[in-house]
This record gives structure tokens, sequence and C-alpha cells, in this order.
């Protein structure tokens, strides 16, 4: 991803749209209330046991209507093991939620102060973060809303979200329903403890009748922001909503609103939401940004201002495409190409979007935000699928590429599902999916000191190394994994994703891994 100096890209030259006032959508809260501690609450569930089913995730478009074509341009690729291996203290490492009767697990998770929590599709645990135990879990997901009626009570739909929000201490739980009305469930804790009180909250997005698919959050100073893909009769894709959620009122407890737009078109997909890190506000006054690539060629930037006080004064400007190093899309004639060891299927590689989370963090003389997805290699190796990364600067004005490389194996590994996060003094650290022909389903990290050369990474380090392969789970592998930094300290990394533990159908597991790099404290 780095160079021997500094990369700053081209701009192709698209006008922002402003969306408009006239566009705003305007929800008012269904209901809102303050729950019973969770631990008092709910009790414990076991894991779903009624018949295997497919978590859906629709495609926005169809992957022949994309360039296909695109050499990667990088200056090379970054290949893993020609640096020395990644240096980082292990901390804990450990199973988490395994297999519920849902595929794929949509593996998430945050760490707060002194708690870890995992979201896998729909359910949930709560984990000591010194020591591992679990103190609270499984539970199923909606059993936060337990008591509080309607949709978000009724409905576990998947899609889970868990965040902590680190400027205010609260952790962040939200799930939209996936049946009519469709509704946008949030809650949001009262303190630092994942196990007490929440405000609970509930908006009906009637009168819309598009399904709202592979929701996406991320906690700004301002609001909490969302992204969803809309798909009329729950099948022909439309546009993607942006949407924010008051976090000001949420955090007093009072009447909260949600304002949306929408993309207007088909052509952009899946936009992530920056996700704060660290303990340094964005620029006072500074719109939240959203992210997607529409082809292999760009990176497209939208901001969100949004007046929670006077409506008409919130827009969603945008797109500013902004050229990248261009690459080859992945798994183009089926969304399956991923191999995995004789007896296993094909795994999904979900090339066609950017992945989970787009972590921002403001360093006071730059802002900087990383992402990543999963592409073909460069050149010199038979694998199907390497990862592509980029940390993406100035945005607060008109975004540039800083660093950018196409990760991948000098053999055939395959590396997929990356998310990417970095500490308080600019190390990065990057998870992923491995297989191949001869690898069961595993899960490495690989990382660079703010020090290293630009556009690299160090070589991978193993954070567990799967003993099975997945059988007729229709092909399903993630949707997304979860790379988080400790609040208490900003410098440990805390990685969830899931690997094959034992060969079998609908049979994941996941693993929970914590790591720093030496010299932060």
């Amino acid at each position: 991803m780095k160079k021997l100096a500094l990369f700053a890209t081209a701009l192709c030259c698209l006008t922002p749209v402003a969306f408009g006032a006239s566009q705003v959508q305007i929800f008012h809260e269904t209901k809102h209330d303050v729950s019973q501690p969770l631990r008092d609450m709910v009790k414990q569930v076991p894991a779903d046991k009624s018949a295997p089913r497919e978590n859906d995730v629709r495609r926005f478009y169809n992957t022949t209507q994309m360039p296909m074509s695109a050499a990667d341009r990088a200056v090379k690729a970054d290949v893993n093991g020609s640096r020395p291996l990644v240096g980082t203290t292990i901390g804990l490492n450990m199973d988490g939620q395994s297999a519920d009767g849902v595929a794929p697990p949509d593996t998430n998770g945050s760490v707060g102060l002194t708690q870890y929590v995992q979201g896998v599709n729909t359910e949930y645990n709560v984990y000591d973060k010194t020591t591992g135990a679990k103190t609270l879990g499984p539970l199923a997901f909606n059993a936060i809303w337990s008591g509080f009626g309607g949709q978000c009570q009724s409905q576990n739909s998947g899609d889970i979200i868990v965040l902590y929000d680190k400027a205010a201490s609260r952790w962040f739980f939200a799930q939209n329903t996936f049946a009519t009305p469709y509704t946008i469930c949030v809650a949001v804790s009262t303190s630092d403890d994942a196990t007490g009180t929440y405000n609970r909250y509930s908006w009906s997005i009637t009168p819309s009748t598009a399904f709202p698919d592979y929701p996406k959050w991320g906690v700004w100073t301002d609001a909490y922001y969302q992204s969803w893909n809309d798909f009329n009769n729950g099948q022909t894709a439309t546009n993607s909503h942006v949407c924010a959620v008051d976090r000001t009122n949420i955090l007093a407890g009072n009447a909260a609103t949600v304002q949306c737009f929408n993309t207007s078109s088909s052509t952009y997909f899946s936009l992530l939401p920056a996700d704060l890190d660290g303990a340094t506000a964005p620029p006072a006054g500074e719109a939240e940004t959203f992210v997607d690539y529409s082809n292999t060629t760009h990176l497209n930037f939208w901001k969100f201002h949004v007046d929670f006080a006077t409506p008409a004064n919130s827009t969603f400007t945008g797109p500013t495409s902004v050229v990248i190093n261009g690459f080859t899309k992945i798994c183009t004639v089926s969304r399956s190409c991923v191999p995995q060891p004789t007896g296993g299927e094909k795994l999904d590689g979900l090339g066609d979007r950017l992945l989970y989370r787009a972590s921002y963090r403001n360093f006071g003389t730059y802002e900087s935000m990383l992402v990543g997805l999963a592409v073909k290699p460069v050149a010199n190796t038979t694998a199907t699928a390497a990862v592509r990364w980029f940390e993406v600067r100035n945005l607060g004005s008109t975004p540039t590429i800083f660093q950018q490389a196409t990760y991948q194996d000098a053999g055939s590994k395959n590396y997929w599902l990356p998310s990417l996060a970095q500490d308080k003094q600019g190390n990065i650290a990057m998870g992923f999916s491995v297989s191949n022909s001869a690898t069961d389903p595993s899960l490495w990290y690989t990382g660079r000191l703010v020090t290293d050369p630009v556009n690299t990474m160090e070589a991978a380090n193993i954070l567990v190394t799967g003993t099975g392969v997945q059988k007729n789970t229709s092909n399903r592998w993630g949707d997304y994994s979860s790379m988080s930094v400790d609040p208490s300290n900003d410098c440990t990394f805390w990685y969830t994703s899931e690997y094959i533990k034992t060969t079998g159908s609908f049979n994941w597991a996941t693993r929970i891994g914590s790591f720093k790099f030496p010299g932060c404290n």
C-alpha cells in the first residue's frame, strides 16, 4: 500500500451534487424508553436450533455491468513475506460465538473500557476484556428490546452492528428490521457497562417499501450515521439511503429524530460512513464522510451535514470521485470464487463493495481514513483473491489517496474480507481471511508502523488456523469482519471474524484476538 515517496492521486473532476433539503426525509420516533439493566431484563438463551437458513445479502448491480478488465496499476504488489514478520504483542486470542443456525455470521464487535462485545447475525456476547471470560450471552440480539414492543422486539433480522461510542463511553447497538413496517432500532447504553440500562429507540421508515439491506453505521460527533441499500420488493435495486440519528438527544434519553437522503441512483452501492476512533474529535463543524466505489478506478466521497434544529439546512453532497490505481474485480461470474481444500465449496469474495469499517482518526495535523476490499491479485501468483487497502487524507476538503497497495500472497493463498484500523501513533493493523486448496479457512493479520515505507505492510501473522472446510452453506462468507481499537490505551487492536474449525454445513466458528505494536503504550 505504501511507496518510498508520498503518492497523491489525481482527481476526476466530477461536480459534487447537492441532493438538497427538498429531498430530506424526516422520521419521528415511534417510541423511546429506558430499559431495565440488560443483565436482569433477559435470561441467557441458547443458539438458534431451528433449520439452518441463509441471511441473504443482495447485490446492488449485476457484476457484468462493471469494468472487469482494468489492470491493477499499483506501482507494485505488496507481497506478503517481502518484509519482516509484523512485530506485535499478542493479548487475548480466543473463540467467540459459534454457529447459530444462520449464515453468514456478519461478525463484528467493539471494545470498551472494560468489556468486549461481539455480535453475529442474530446474537451477541459480552466478554471481560482482561480475562476473556464471557459475562453475558449468548443473547438473541432483539432481547435488548424485550418489553419495548413493536418490530424491534418481535424481529431479529440479522445485519446487526455493535460499536463503542468512545467520546461518550457508551455502547451502541443497532438493527434494521426486515419485515414491514421496516424499522430502525437503536439502543445506546446509559453507562460504559454493556450489561446495564439502555436508551432504546425505534423509527418506522414507512412509507418506504424498499427492503433496507446491509446497514452500516458510524459514530460521529453530531450524529450516529447509517447507510443501507434499497431493494424494491426485496429484489430490484433502486438506490442507497444515508441517515443521521440524533446522537445528542439519544445520549440524553430525549425524543430523537432521523434525517435521511438517498443517492437517487443504483450506481452507488454500500456506502460506508466514517467511524470515529481516538480521543481527538473531527474539526469543529466538519460533516460526516461517506465512501464507496462504483467502478474499479475511483473511490466516491459524499458529505452529510445534518441540522436537527432546522432540517431545511441539512445537505448531502457528492460524489467527489477520486482516482485510484485500478484493479480487477474478483468473483465476476459468480459471487463465490474463493477456493477451499477438497470437499469445501467456493466462498463469497464480496468483491463488489468496500468492507466494514471506514475507520477515521484525527491526528491534529491531518485526518486519516482507512478502507479496504478484495480484488484480483496483480501478477506472479496463482491466487484468486488479494486485499486492496487505502489510506485517505484531506477529508475536510477534497479527499486524496495518501497510500494504497494490493497485499497478496506470492503463491496460491487467497486473502479477502479485510478490516483496518490505526492506533494513536498512526500504526495500521489489517485482519483478513485466508484459504486455498490446501489451507482451511483461517484468520491472519498484518500491519505497518507509521515509520515503515509507504504502500507496504509487514509479513502477516496467524491469528488462528482453520481445521475444517465449509460445505453446503450457500457459499456465504462474511459478510464483514471488524478491527477496533481499545479506547483505554488507544493502542490495542481487537479483531474478530469467522473461520472454520470443524467441517460441516452452517458450521462456522469465530475468533476474537487482540494485539498491539511495540512502543505504543
